[in-house]
């Protein structure tokens, strides 16, 4: 009778083990394929400070979305389609502004669900996180002043010895104002309006960015050109992965990039550009609005 009662329990006892084990198993697989919108809101981290991808506002005009932990609002080509992605799958949009060098870091200690930031899909940034389908294609440009000696520049080689910054932490300073000979390369700057301040202020004689930001500079600053030397045989050397700019996830967050690709699935590049367009349009004219 004993060894009876022994058997009945260790077969309970077997059954107990295995729900658990199931139950944990279903879990664990919920947390994953559902992080970052299990509550509904989508989390995105943008500097708020790179008009015209995304930039700060004092008030909700044109769009604008609250900027968490702030009394500002935050608008742009980033906001704009965060806010679509989100319309899309029913979630809440939160944005949190975060330095350019903090937003990788955020997203790998889960602080945030997902960074939208003008971020090209680099080899590198893709030991860290995941990428979804390209969300921009953004050719690389450099812009000087209209009465600068560089303003008729038809290629990298009219470019040469001149001063030149950019902003760090990019491809533009770390790899293209190294292709012009003899380039005078300053210290990066922190931002993309401080960078165009150095060139405002006559600190520099040119930066590189890319064409949407240069297109926003001219409306904000009627002094700068834009010099575009896609169509010729002299122009930067950059790779398609610097060009295409990604909407990043935690690694492995394999629903999540799911949900944003599924959006931006067919979406084509006029379409991107012409969402842009609309982002330049209401952009701050300058860093000081």
């Amino acid at each position: 009778m004993k060894n009876i009662v022994k058997k009945i329990l260790a077969a309970l006892l077997l059954c107990v083990i295995m729900l658990s084990l199931c139950s944990c198993g279903k879990k664990e697989e919920e947390e994953i394929d559902t992080t970052g919108v299990a509550d509904g809101v989508l989390t995105v981290a943008m500097e708020c400070a790179n008009a015209p991808y995304n930039w700060a506002q004092t008030d909700d005009s044109n769009g604008a979305v609250p900027i968490k932990g702030s009394a500002l609002y935050a608008n742009g080509y980033d906001v704009m389609m965060a806010k679509a992605i989100c319309e899309k799958n029913g979630w809440k949009l939160e944005v949190v502004q975060l330095d350019w060098d903090s937003l990788i870091p955020a997203l790998m200690a889960g602080s945030v669900d997902a960074i939208i930031a003008a971020q090209s899909m680099t080899s590198e940034r893709l030991k860290q996180i995941d990428f979804s389908i390209p969300y921009m294609y953004a050719n690389v440009v450099a812009l000087t002043l209209k009465n600068s000696p560089y303003a008729n520049a038809k290629g990298l080689k009219d470019l040469a010895g001149a001063t030149c910054t950019s902003q760090s932490g990019t491809t533009w300073y770390d790899s293209c104002l190294p292709q012009v000979t003899g380039a005078d390369i300053k210290m990066p700057a922190e931002t993309s309006p401080a960078m165009l301040m150095a060139l405002e202020t006559g600190q520099v004689d040119f930066v590189v960015t890319d064409i949407p930001i240069a297109e926003g500079a001219v409306i904000a600053y009627p002094d700068m050109v834009i010099l575009d030397f896609t169509k010729s045989d002299d122009d930067f050397d950059v790779p398609e992965e610097e060009v295409n700019l990604g909407i990043s996830v935690q690694k492995g967050n394999t629903f999540l990039k799911e949900k944003i690709d599924a959006y931006l699935q067919g979406k084509t590049a006029e379409d991107y550009n012409a969402l842009m367009r609309e982002a330049i349009k209401v952009q701050p004219m300058s860093d000081e609005d």
